[in-house]
């Protein structure tokens, strides 16, 4: 079991001891962390919330919006929703915060409460510093009864998400329905079954779903991986759908399965995305120091400046305020399209993937083919502790000290042939290694080549 309290929220396993698991208190305590940084920043502050899918979703979310309202914050309540779906309704209500109750690729085991700012982004490293302090102190001073928070509950905010998309001068809407697209839709038991459909409803989309029920049994690991989407592959080729989704529980990370029923590769949704959408719009991209060369390439290839941040999306984020970026993300398969909002979104992933081919006429087997074909390996290893792997990082860096080093998130080592990237995961304990080249066997010779100086 496990508790992680970071700088963007608290993610654990529920139940079990307080202090070591997500717990009613840990929970109740984290809550009160954030309302009382809202309430030094705010008068009379509204939060926005909403959950995924999860089996204890209510539960967390009935005592994190009771927590907020003893402290005198309103709260406004989507109920079952999507974290972009909650990003966007912070800006459109003129909140000064939100939470999202989701572990996202987590198992259903797992639960975790998201942080926003009034912008509808993730906290700030520095502002998540502030609520730690917070929570550690205990210092907190709550309502009395005549100064409580006010609750309402707006449980469909999905259609105000989709007409922002589809109002995009990006979008062509009317092209995109002409083509009556066929599409398999793995939802995994979350609320991707109650916003996709929205979605390709309006875009004159047939559709088939599987894991269809919201109801937090997940019928495989919820990470959008090829090994997890066994079915999803299977079912869009023998159904002949023009294409297959997944998305993981709480619908900010897309992935794509070709007409043939192969797997496009989580890391060229984003490509895909970025095609599309410099094909219309001149300008930069930016992409974590994980995500794959591809983006830089692509975006060279429609003349604009591709740039990596740490990992994390309010790093991305931030890099892409700094640079302009015209679209961004994460090679986990994270869009973000800063004209709808800075936040990954799966849905308007969609619609920029069903856009694409509508304008190219191609199918996604052969706009996946247009695309240099890097092959990354993921990796993992047991993280002991931090000073263990400060020790690792000094030696690498001493053994590889002929090669291009980047060590601003983590390490990472680029080669001639491809790269490495170790970093510690902001989720689990674990340290995650990357590797990246033109083949399966080079990319991992790659990660050998690291781990043997490793001992």
């Amino acid at each position: 079991m496990s508790l992680i309290k970071s700088i963007s929220g608290i993610r654990g396993t529920i139940g079990g001891e307080i202090g070591e698991n997500l717990t009613a208190i840990d929970i109740v305590e984290c809550t009160a962390g954030y309302g009382w940084w809202l309430l030094k920043n705010h008068k009379n502050p509204t939060v926005i919330v909403g959950r995924d899918g999860r089996i204890s979703g209510e539960l967390v979310s009935g005592l994190s919006i009771n927590t907020l309202r003893s402290l005198g914050v309103h709260v406004i309540d989507l109920g079952l929703s999507t974290t972009p779906t909650v990003e966007m309704a912070v800006t459109q209500h003129d909140a000064q915060g939100g939470i999202i109750f989701t572990a996202s690729h987590n198992p259903k085991n797992w639960n975790a409460l998201k942080f926003l700012n009034e912008k509808g982004e993730f906290i700030s490293a520095k502002d998540g510093e502030k609520i730690l302090k917070y929570i550690r102190k205990k210092k907190m001073n709550f309502a009395e009864v005549d100064s409580l928070g006010r609750y309402e509950s707006k449980p469909d905010f999905f259609d105000k998400h989709i007409f922002a998309i589809l109002d995009l001068d990006i979008i062509d809407t009317a092209l995109i329905r002409s083509k009556n697209f066929k599409v398999v839709v793995d939802c995994i038991n979350s609320t991707g079954a109650l916003a996709i459909p929205k979605l390709l409803d309006a875009l004159n989309c047939k559709y088939h779903l599987i894991n269809k029920e919201p109801n937090g049994e997940f019928a495989h690991t919820p990470e959008p991986l090829p090994q997890n989407l066994t079915e999803l592959m299977s079912k869009t080729k023998s159904k002949k759908a023009d294409l297959g989704i997944a998305v993981d529980p709480d619908v900010d990370r897309l992935a794509l399965v070709s007409e043939n029923g192969e797997y496009f590769g989580e890391e060229y949704t984003l490509v895909a995305c970025a095609d599309f959408v410099l094909s219309q719009e001149k300008g930069n991209t930016v992409s974590n120091l994980s995500s794959s060369r591809a983006l830089a390439d692509i975006t060279e290839r429609r003349k604009g400046k591709y740039f990596a941040s740490a990992v994390g999306e309010v790093n991305v984020v931030s890099m892409m305020k700094k640079k302009k970026a015209v679209i961004g993300g994460e090679g986990n398969g994270g869009v973000i399209y800063p004209k709808l909002h800075y936040g990954r979104d799966s849905l308007v992933g969609i619609a920029f993937i069903l856009n694409h081919m509508a304008q190219t006429g191609l199918s996604l087997s052969q706009i996946r083919h247009t695309y240099p074909s890097y092959v990354m390996i993921k990796n993992k290893m047991k993280l002991t502790s931090d000073d263990a792997l400060e020790k690792m990082f000094k030696k690498l860096k001493k053994e590889f000290k002929h090669e291009k080093i980047n060590d601003i998130d983590g390490l990472k080592i680029d080669f001639k042939e491809g790269w490495v990237h170790l970093r510690k995961s902001n989720t689990e304990p674990i340290i995650r290694i990357y590797a990246e080249s033109t083949s399966e066997k080079l990319a991992n010779k790659l990660i050998s080549k690291v781990q043997s100086k490793i001992s």
